[in-house]
């Protein structure tokens, strides 16, 4: 069996619409007009909205939504109660609720980033009729708390089944690699000791200046892309300026993730050594040394 509901907005003349949803047995589709493309989805991931919903049509598709375990997020006009470690009261005001599949739940204003009430993952939640508000609480076990949101007006509510595999990586700044050296000298090279970082010279100023094993200077330039040619130069520029006035020899370290092609044969031909640092590795040790300084601490 499939079903055909057409959709209009009251602006638009009589017989135009914004195009069909079409339902079948196994697809949720949207056929736009105009020949623009058709878009399929399964029907259980196509996403449901309802807009100016009633308290009572609202209460049924979030209750809906809780048992499938979707995406939820609800604007309307709400105010919020807090039981637990301590108590709080959000008084009225149009909110955006977000409540994730893993039961984590969110409450924002429409001004700042971060949520004014929160719970985290792990929560369960009951909706029910409070006079003529709907009530959704989160109830999180432990510890014990409650958060108690109560809507008089909802202008949306929308439902999704989200598919999210997609790994997050962090990579480090040169600021953050730079750390990481005078932290981990031995991610240039064994034997190498920092002396100095942002060491002033008249080109600029050098990421970290040091000696290698070898009783060498050593001047390192840090970036956190592929090097090109411009590194190797202003590399070349801060040992010319530094052999001006150096009682040693000096040796130039471009380090980076990678180094390009021209850049490699500029390096060579100048005598000057790269050394491949992952960003990612820099700011992985960086954030296990913070870790285990908060273990320390507590």
């Amino acid at each position: 069996m499939t079903l055909r509901f057409f959709l209009q907005h009251s602006s638009l003349a009589l017989g135009e619409t914004y195009g069909c949803l079409i339902l079948s047995e196994n697809y949720l589709c949207f056929k736009p007009p105009k020949n623009l493309s058709a878009r399929l989805l399964p029907v259980k991931r196509a996403s449901i909205i309802r807009e100016d919903p009633s308290l009572n049509e609202a209460q049924s598709r979030i209750e809906e939504a809780f048992a499938e375990q979707r995406t939820i997020i609800i604007v309307g006009r709400c105010w919020v109660e807090y039981r637990g470690r301590a108590s709080s009261k959000l008084e009225p005001g149009e909110r955006i609720v977000i409540v994730k599949e893993d039961g984590s739940l969110l409450v924002h204003r429409c001004r700042g980033y971060e949520p004014v009430n929160w719970q985290p993952p792990g929560c369960f939640f009951k909706t029910y009729m409070n006079n003529d508000s709907l009530a959704v609480k989160a109830i999180r076990r432990s510890p014990r708390e409650t958060v108690i949101i109560y809507f008089d007006q909802i202008y949306l509510v929308s439902t999704f089944k989200l598919i999210d595999e997609g790994e997050f990586s962090i990579y480090a700044s040169e600021e953050d690699m730079q750390k990481a050296i005078l932290l981990n000298p031995s991610i240039v090279e064994d034997g190498f000791v920092p002396i100095e970082y942002e060491k002033k010279v008249e080109p600029g100023f050098v990421d970290v200046y040091g000696i290698d094993r070898e009783g060498r200077m050593a001047v390192i330039e840090i970036k956190r892309r592929t090097a090109g040619k411009d590194a190797v130069l202003q590399l070349a520029k801060y040992i010319e300026s530094i052999k001006a006035s150096a009682s040693r020899e000096v040796r130039g370290i471009l380090v980076a993730p990678k180094i390009s092609e021209e850049a490699w044969n500029l390096l060579k031909s100048l005598g000057l050594d790269f050394k491949r640092v992952d960003p990612k590795k820099c700011s992985e040790m960086l954030r296990k040394m913070e870790d285990k300084k908060i273990l320390d601490f507590l």
